[in-house]
């Protein structure tokens, strides 16, 4: 592993949150990136680990620890994607279930990218670098739906903009175990890592803001179809906030129980909207429910 350290040692460096300070004063890594490291514990302030919220103070010493990246080939792959909408800057497709988005330890092949890069050769933004191009927010691998995919920096800029500031229109379709008294309502709670298991996440005091917006469109015998409206985009953010008010997403094998006749949580991102890059225009996308959640439904109602 490689390791560097920097002191702060000017007024004007004090006062500014580490992952921000680091990714200025080391910009060949996105602040994103400092981000996990500090998550995953690779950044001590005075030899003590710190959350990204933590603001420097004059003689600070940060020693910022790189764990070796693996060097692999991520090559393009004959997979049929399913195309919701396609221009010269980006593409929206519908990720069915099971599919990675991006290649990682386990998966170098048979994911989204693969696919991407074979259809869109050259014509993907790299501002993610090799493993993740043109990949500007992700689904969960067991989450079908819309996905967005910028082809070049620009757009990928002008898009990540426009998440950061909330202003991308996600709906999401979902079956939830239980019955809701209200027919809509909000979920407002931070989420971070789970202090007792990293590899998950939880609503947790110091997290970042999640907001999730519900509205119940049906209701059975012990179970729900509820539409998600998300205002944040965290990682797990709507199953961490249904499990979290004792309503986890049917089927999730992390923050609920799994089905065997499932495949990870009945979750599908449906609409997409995002202001067009280059033209200004508001696209609209909405991705059709997959089969096994019809069917799912239909088996519901047939129930009740």
């Amino acid at each position: 592993m490689d390791e560097y350290s920097i002191v702060i040692e000017e007024p004007s460096e004090e006062g500014i949150r580490i992952d921000k300070f680091l990714a200025t004063s080391f910009p060949d890594k996105s602040r994103s990136h400092y981000q996990k490291s500090i998550d995953n514990g690779l950044v001590l302030v005075n030899g003590n680990i710190v959350k990204s919220k933590y603001q420097t103070k004059l003689g600070d010493e940060i020693v910022i620890t790189e764990e070796p990246v693996k060097e692999v080939d991520i090559l393009p792959e004959d997979i049929p994607i399913d195309i919701l909408y396609e221009d010269e800057d980006v593409i929206v497709v519908n990720k069915p279930k099971g599919m990675v988005v991006h290649p990682a330890p386990g998966h170098y092949s048979g994911t989204l990218v693969n696919a991407l890069m074979f259809h869109c050769k050259d014509s993907l933004s790299g501002i993610n670098g090799e493993i993740r191009p043109g990949i500007v927010h992700r689904i969960d691998m067991n989450t079908t739906g819309s996905l967005l995919v910028c082809k070049n920096d620009n757009a990928h800029n002008k898009i990540a903009a426009q998440i950061k500031e909330h202003s991308v229109n996600r709906i999401y379709k979902g079956i939830v175990i239980g019955n809701f008294k209200n027919e809509a309502g909000t979920v407002d709670a931070p989420i971070g890592r789970n202090p007792k298991d990293r590899k998950k996440m939880a609503v947790v005091a110091n997290g970042r803001e999640a907001i999730t917006h519900y509205r119940v469109l049906e209701q059975f015998k012990g179970f729900s179809y509820v539409e998600f409206k998300l205002e944040t985009g965290r990682t797990h953010q709507i199953r961490v906030h249904m499990a979290s008010k004792g309503h986890p997403l049917l089927g999730d094998d992390v923050y609920g129980k799994p089905v065997k006749s499932l495949q990870g949580q009945t979750l599908h991102a449906e609409t997409l909207g995002f202001i067009q890059p280059t033209t200004g225009e508001y696209v609209e996308v909405a991705a059709p429910l997959p089969q096994y959640m019809v069917d799912l439904l239909e088996k519901y109602r047939r129930m009740t």
